[in-house]
């Protein structure tokens, strides 16, 4: 270790900055540039070439660039490969009796006929049915497998063959007297049952028993037309028809081939003698043959749901029939006077339901039947629906489908129309404010006449403000909040917030609508982007006190802070949006407990603080001061905030040193010392290590730019003494990670800042670089590890920048050692004198490792520290120059070192020995060994 004697090298930064510079050189006009195209000059034989072709090779120039794919490939690729191989085909000819415009025209048509996206198929409404249409009575299930043996041969079955009746007998023996009656079930049990019914349907296709999968289906169809239960009747139909889809998917054109043909006959025959299921055969005949046949079904509801399925399968392979979906609707207008029969009332009466119950009952195939009517139906279609209503005495139930299918733009057009006709309904039937609600969502998407809104808004008013029960009420206010919020101002909105807390609030109803109540909360969101504007609604905040339960109180306030931060482009000091939102901001972080996810706790954070950026008072910095006093008291549960709060204040520092540059100097410094003090009160209250650490460093670099000394001397010691207590392990998104690297690039940082910090004139000389050096000798690293004499070699430039006549950066108005030493030698020699005691530290630990055969870790750390004795040493120092000699040699003795990053160090030495005063390193590089494993 004597013998180590460091020199660190004088370094002229301005002059090493010139000559690192990129050399300017002219081009002159038409050189080289890469953007240029490029000529490229093929001389290659063309492959491919046509048969019978003389020519078997060419030269080309051409000025476009080559195709680095095409060149793989002889400049052929596969795709015009094959285009070359079907030229070379003969080409197809259509039929003199097709022409192209002909194809082109049944293209178009068969596009327009095909049912796109746009359409909402009957699976979305599936799951909507089954949730809405439920019981707790109990259901039962009765299928029956008997003989049909004894009864009358059908008529015309002398016609059928010998073979045809053979097989309808076995179909019929098949599992004969079987039955199963399933009583008492609940609707759950009914569900798992229709569930199990089937898959046993799906097992048997897949065997071969074709003959049990179809009766499967027989007696699950007969099920459609049991209504004991009918409060349950739409879930029962989606459930039934769930197993005529499986059964309908089975059998495909595709899977009859010529040898089947005469058993698929009787399949055909059989299957169309049972009436229960849907032939699909001739589907432009049998649809409206159908159609027809269900007008024999007696009960309504029975019938409604049969033509709702009937059109279903039409939109699915038949969509252009619009003829069949028509009359079905208009044949379900006929059926309407059953509903007032005494069939009808009788069965009512039995089962105690109500008429208005038993309307909704028809909703779901009503609107089905309607969608499927009105698909890209023209205008003209809806005024026709309109009359037909009025002839029945505007019934509500149609109109409110009709309403519900049709688009919206046509809804919209006709608005005051359907408030007329709504007016002139029945209320006891189905009630008004229904209807109303299926208006407001045609008018939440496309806008009516504007001299009509107002009065649209005031009739729909009056009838929903009247509405007594108040989850009807919300469900249909609701509605309308939307229409209120895209046509008309804050006041309307206003007046409409007032009337909701009027209904809402008593007994506490609101209890039971907190999803409708945050979709008000949405849709107002969505119209007003301007919280002056929002937070000036006098209704507003007092909206917000009825969610009173915690989790969804939060919710409404992260949609609130959502929009907030997406569409507040501009810095605010309103103080009405600033009282608002510290409100909207608090009860977000005073939801945060123990048992609050990491998750959630950083997108409160992150919520919080997009609010607190978005603060600002201008000029005013003592407000501003006062504002992050203020929020650090509200969120200080939330270290991501304060840490934002922390920064904020930094920065606050800086602005405020920068726009008061030459005046007030003293009330400057004094705001600046209050920053410093908010840092250093609030840094100790944050749990990660790390987090304290950098803030700390960052805080007394905000303090030396300001020229405060002393708070920035505070900072760096308090960072100096908090290292002992970083553990050797951090959790990291959940997981431990070992703190050492990120330990290493906080002491690289902090090395990088001691070059301005000025020596404390009541201290000794680089007393904050030994306080930090003094730690690191002292702290537990991890086993096996080199980041101690890491550390020592990372400290070398630093030092040797400290010994410097003039340092590579400063800060304005501050002296730093430069000023305060002057280049005294006994400061000089101090330095030498550490960076010895570094040296030898290093040189120690090399030869424990090689003591430990730890050849590729000595391998590494003698290389850097062979770099920094090259770029700062003075190698004309003969035992500097020896020692850097030796580490090189040390470096590639078992070839670990990486042979690029040698290779290119040692021809920038050798370019370095052809400079000027350079022999010592010429001599230097004759012995430098270049090795590696290979």
């Amino acid at each position: 270790m004597a013998a180590v004697q460091w020199h660190s090298r004088v370094r002229r930064y301005v002059a090493e900055k010139q000559s690192c510079g990129l050399e300017v050189a002219s081009v002159e006009f038409g050189d080289y540039h890469p953007l240029k195209s490029i000529t490229v000059t093929d001389s290659k034989s063309r492959r491919g070439a046509r048969k019978g072709s003389t020519s078997s090779s060419s030269s080309s120039s051409s000025s476009v660039a080559m195709d680095p794919l095409s060149c793989m490939m002889d400049g052929t690729d596969p795709l015009s490969m094959f285009a070359a191989a079907s030229a070379s085909e003969p080409h197809l000819t259509l039929p003199h009796s097709i022409s192209s415009g002909d194809l082109a025209n049944g293209k178009r048509k068969e596009k327009e006929d095909e049912v796109a996206v746009d359409f909402e198929p009957w699976s979305s409404k599936r799951g909507e049915i089954l949730a809405r249409f439920t019981t707790t009575e109990k259901l039962s299930i009765n299928l029956f497998m008997g003989s049909d043996k004894g009864k009358a041969p059908c008529p015309g079955s002398s016609a059928v063959s010998e073979k045809v009746r053979t097989r309808l007998e076995e179909l019929d023996d098949l599992e004969e007297g079987s039955q199963r009656e399933l009583l008492n079930l609940s609707q759950q049990d009914y569900v798992n049952r229709i569930e199990e019914l089937n898959q046993s349907l799906k097992e048997a296709w897949a065997s071969d028993q074709k003959v049990k999968a179809l009766k499967i289906v027989i007696q699950c169809s007969k099920l459609l037309s049991d209504t004991d239960v009918i409060q349950f009747y739409p879930s029962k139909f989606v459930l039934i028809t769930d197993i005529l889809d499986t059964f309908g998917t089975g059998c495909v054109a595709d899977e009859v081939n010529d040898t089947a043909k005469e058993t698929c006959l009787n399949w055909f025959f059989k299957i169309a003698s049972i009436r229960e299921l849907i032939p699909r055969l001739g589907i432009q005949k049998t649809l409206p043959r159908l159609t027809a046949m269900i007008r024999g079904i007696g009960d309504p509801l029975v019938a409604v749901y049969a033509r709702a399925y009937l059109c279903r399968i039409g939109m699915e392979v038949a969509p252009h029939l619009k003829d069949s979906l028509n009359q079905n609707f208009f044949d379900l207008l006929e059926t309407f006077r059953q509903i007032h029969g005494d069939s009808v009332q009788n069965q009512l009466v039995l089962q105690r339901v109500e008429i208005p119950v038993y309307l909704t009952l028809y909703s779901p195939a009503i609107h089905w039947i309607l969608q499927c009517v009105s698909y890209r139906a023209p205008e003209s279609l809806l005024t026709e629906m309109m009359e037909r209503c009025k002839n029945l005495g505007n019934n509500a139930l149609l109109l409110n489908s009709v309403m519900w299918a049709f688009r919206a733009e046509f809804i919209a057009t006709r608005a005051t129309d359907f408030i007329g006709m709504i007016k002139d309904c029945d209320e006891a039937g189905f009630p008004k404010h229904l209807l109303f609600g299926s208006l407001g969502r045609s008018l939440a998407c496309a806008d009516p006449p504007e001299a009509e809104r107002l009065p649209i808004l005031n009739e729909a008013w009056k009838v929903i403000t009247k509405v007594r029960s108040s989850q009807d009420y919300i469900n249909c206010a609701e509605i309308w909040v939307e229409f209120t919020c895209r046509h008309f101002t804050k006041r309307e909105v206003n007046t409409v917030l007032s009337d909701i807390i009027k209904h809402m609030t008593p007994d506490r109803a609101f209890e039971e609508a907190y999803p409708q109540l945050q979709s008000v909360i949405r849709k107002i969101l969505t119209y007003f982007h301007d919280f002056s504007v929002l937070f000036s609604m006098e209704r507003f905040l007092p909206f917000m006190d009825m969610f009173q339960k915690d989790s969804v109180r939060v919710e409404v306030c992260r949609s609130i802070m959502e929009v907030f931060i997406k569409h507040q482009h501009e810095p605010t000091r309103d103080p009405v949006i600033l009282n608002a939102l510290l409100h909207v901001c608090k009860t977000m972080h005073d939801s945060v407990n123990a048992l609050t996810l990491d998750d959630d706790k950083r997108s409160l954070a992150l919520l919080i603080n997009g609010f607190i950026r978005m603060v600002s008072f201008g000029r005013d910095f003592e407000q501003q001061l006062s504002f992050c006093v203020e929020a650090r008291a509200t969120f200080c549960n939330l270290e991501p905030v304060l840490v934002q709060l922390i920064h904020t204040v930094n920065q606050l520092a800086m602005e405020t040193r920068r726009v008061m540059r030459g005046s007030h100097s003293r009330k400057t410094a004094a705001f600046v010392r209050a920053c410093a003090a908010y840092s250093f009160i609030t840094i100790p209250s944050l749990t990660s290590i790390f987090s304290r650490l950098n803030l700390y460093l960052l805080s007394g670099q905000v303090a030396l730019a300001n020229q405060c000394l002393s708070q920035a001397d505070a900072f760096l010691k308090a960072a100096v003494s908090l290292l002992p207590e970083v553990p050797r392990s951090v959790s990291i998104e959940g997981k431990m990670r070992s703190s050492e690297g990120f330990l290493l690039d906080f002491i690289n940082n902090f090395l990088s800042t001691l070059l301005v910090v000025p020596d404390h004139p009541e201290a000794g000389v680089l007393y904050l670089v030994r306080g930090l050096l003094n730690m690191v000798q002292d702290y537990t690293w991890e086993d096996n590890s080199d980041a101690k004499v890491q550390v020592y070699v990372s400290a070398l430039p630093l030092l040797a920048a400290m010994s410097q006549e003039t340092y590579l950066y400063c800060i304005p108005k501050v002296d730093s050692n430069e000023t305060l030493y002057g280049g005294d030698p006994k400061f000089v020699a101090e330095i030498n004198k550490l960076c010895e005691t570094l040296i030898g530290q290093v040189l120690d630990h090399l030869k424990i490792l090689g003591r430990d055969e730890s050849v590729r870790r000595q391998s590494s750390l003698a290389f850097s520290l062979f770099g920094c004795l090259l770029a700062h040493g003075d190698l004309r120092n003969n035992k500097l120059n020896q020692l850097a000699v030796n580490l090189w040699n040390l470096s590639h003795k078992h070839g670990y070192c990486d042979t690029q990053t040698s290779v290119r160090t040692l021809e920038f030495i050798k370019h370095l020995a052809q400079q000027p005063n350079m022999l010592h390193i010429s001599d230097m590089v004759q012995r430098l060994i270049l090795q590696s494993r290979t």
